[in-house]
């Protein structure tokens, strides 16, 4: 295809029934690369991954992985690649190590080396006191960490994780983090798909922003950033009747509409911190008082909420039969 790209996909579609789940995904991931693939449920990301990595095949569209084609050349890129899905794919009734063992039998490599390969990735992940203890007596935190483990015996160059942190609570969620970013170090590109705006700004090189099916964002967490306006001056009010009146003095100093979330408002400004000076004055000329006014940089929250018109933890509407893409409401995947 033309690129020495770990991942690259040009025009992916991909229909269910009358569903369009993809139309038209265009997607680049460097090698050595953490690539972050946004969007709420339903946008795609799941049926992207799994073209990706050979388990369904494009309507229309090519794509390559490690420099083989994912529908001519399958086994190529199967071995290429480590995958982990949205729920941990370990046996409950194996041990951590009889898991690791099995994916090893599955990749057909030596006993030696995944005995080797086993104790070295217990270790690194912390599960080597619970190795030999059923998967169904672990923690959520420690199911990820295993799955995440069994998809790295093979040493696979490309990682596909898709909402490796879906359901884990804040202190696992950091842990995988921290798993995720040793995994870059030592060389390994990785895919990650995530609903998550905190998770893509803390592990993602590059940002592609996905919704009903097609990309309609792309750059860097700052470049995202830079692309609603800069800073944000929010305003918190205590009473309601004063919200109007406070929209009105914040649009005087404000350099794009302000947004209304109950008794918040938040509006794009320029000028660094003066404008809290022009904001304070005013509030106080329309006789609004504010119990919190802040100016801060806008978040990935900032950025979805701006280019898709909700939150990227919302659910998609329903999809939309293939013959209606002029008249697409939400779009979305099967699974």
């Amino acid at each position: 295809m033309g690129t020495d790209a770990a991942v690259h996909a040009e025009g992916l579609v991909k229909h269910f029934g009358d569903v369009v789940a993809l139309d038209g995904i265009d997607l680049t991931v460097e090698r050595g690369q953490v690539v972050g693939l946004l969007g709420p449920n339903g946008a795609g990301k799941t049926t992207t991954v799994r073209i990706l990595s050979t388990l369904l095949q494009p309507t229309a569209g090519t794509a390559a992985v490690s420099g083989f084609d994912v529908v001519k050349h399958p086994d190529d890129v199967r071995r290429a690649i480590g995958l982990t899905g949205q729920y941990a794919a370990v046996d409950e009734y194996l041990t951590g190590r009889e898991n690791l063992r099995m994916f090893g039998d599955l990749y057909h490599l030596s006993p030696r080396y995944v005995k080797e390969r086993s104790a070295e990735l217990l270790e690194w992940f912390d599960l080597t006191d619970a190795a030999d203890r059923p998967a169904r007596t672990y923690s959520g935190g420690m199911r990820r960490r295993l799955d995440l483990a069994a998809s790295l015996v093979a040493q696979p160059s490309i990682l596909f994780l898709d909402e490796p942190t879906t359901g884990l609570d804040p202190r696992s969620r950091l842990g995988l983090w921290g798993v995720i970013s040793s995994l870059v170090e030592q060389g390994t590109t990785v895919l990650l798909t995530t609903q998550y705006l905190e998770e893509a700004d803390q592990l993602a090189d590059d940002i592609v922003v996905i919704d009903h099916g097609r990309v309609i964002a792309h750059g860097t967490a700052e470049q995202l950033k830079d692309q609603i306006g800069g800073d944000r001056v929010e305003v918190s009010v205590t009473d309601p009747a004063a919200v109007d009146r406070a929209v009105g003095a914040l649009r005087s100093v404000a350099s794009g509409e302000p947004v209304v979330e109950e008794l918040r408002i938040s509006a794009p400004v320029s000028g660094g911190s003066t404008v809290l000076v022009d904001a304070i004055r005013a509030l106080d000329a329309q006789g609004v008082e504010v119990s919190d006014l802040v100016l801060r940089r806008p978040t990935l929250d900032d950025v979805f909420l701006s280019l898709t018109g909700h939150m990227a933890e919302e659910d998609a509407a329903p999809v939309v039969p293939a013959g209606r893409r002029g008249r697409r409401g939400k779009g979305g995947e099967s699974a």
